[in-house]
């Protein structure tokens, strides 16, 4: 995930400028992400496996350094094809030795070198944070759609931004009591792996908006589904439910993954 504009795909929106650059690259590398490894990943990689055979084709589009879709391509046996608009997260990508196939940039809302209907899966990660408006979400949408074959799934996780003001063990989303509109900006606090913070700007798009954004977008047979911490015990890495008491994730689990199909 890195910084996406209105409309067009691309790294120039200045919102999430933590993330823009070689420094910010790194800083989005060492985001500790707990909740999402508890509530979030491991509910995606099983909406994928139940989807894609081995040896299947996944875009993960906007994949960040690269971590979750090397996550992605070892679990699931699947060849997997990462897509960002930044070169710098590429290149943290490529340096690092995943098992992914290959990276692909983003120019001009269009992943490079990607052909039509050449996935047999999407999965997108948390970038609807990073988009300031409709045309730029529904522009993301469209270019996720055009890599999918038809029938082909897309599964998309976000963060809810209606839960504010709790302090989950890897982030902190708003304030209490506040309440953001589509598109709206949110401060989101992030947990670094060496336990100091940093704080970004998001931006809030209500899980409830979604459905009908894909379904604008040429997708089908929408469904969404909210993570517990009861259901993460049988998913997660064993290690994980350990090292925290999850009571914010618990009380209201803020992470929503979307599975649609591409009409």
């Amino acid at each position: 995930m890195s910084d996406w504009s209105q409309g067009s795909g691309d790294p120039r929106a200045g919102e999430n400028a933590a993330w823009s650059g070689h420094e910010g690259a790194q800083a989005f590398a060492a985001v500790d992400a707990a909740t999402d490894w508890l509530l979030g990943y491991p509910f995606v990689f099983r909406e994928l496996s139940r989807r894609l055979g081995g040896g299947g084709v996944l875009v993960d589009y906007g994949c960040g350094p690269g971590t979750v879709a090397d996550h992605a391509a070892r679990r699931l046996g699947a060849r997997v094809l990462g897509a960002d608009t930044s070169p710098e997260m590429l290149a943290l990508a490529r340096g690092s030795g995943t098992a992914v196939a290959e990276y692909h940039l983003v120019r001009d809302g269009r992943a490079a070198g990607l052909a039509d209907g050449c996935a047999d899966a999407v999965m997108c990660n948390h970038v609807l944070a990073s988009l300031p408006g409709e045309d730029a979400v529904l522009a993301v949408f469209t270019e996720v759609r055009r890599l999918l074959r038809p029938g082909a799934p897309f599964v998309l996780l976000v963060t809810d931004p209606d839960c504010t003001g709790l302090d989950y063990a890897s982030l902190r989303i708003g304030g209490p009591g506040e309440a953001h509109g589509p598109g709206d900006q949110l401060t989101v606090r992030l947990r670094r792996t060496d336990g100091s913070w940093q704080e970004v700007r998001n931006h809030a798009w209500p899980v409830a908006l979604i459905p009908a954004l894909l379904e604008r977008t040429g997708f089908r047979d929408v469904v969404q589904h909210r993570p517990t911490v009861e259901e993460a015990l049988a998913l997660a890495d064993p290690q994980l439910p350990r090292g925290h008491d999850w009571e914010a994730e618990r009380r209201r689990p803020p992470l929503v993954v979307t599975t649609a199909l591409a009409a």
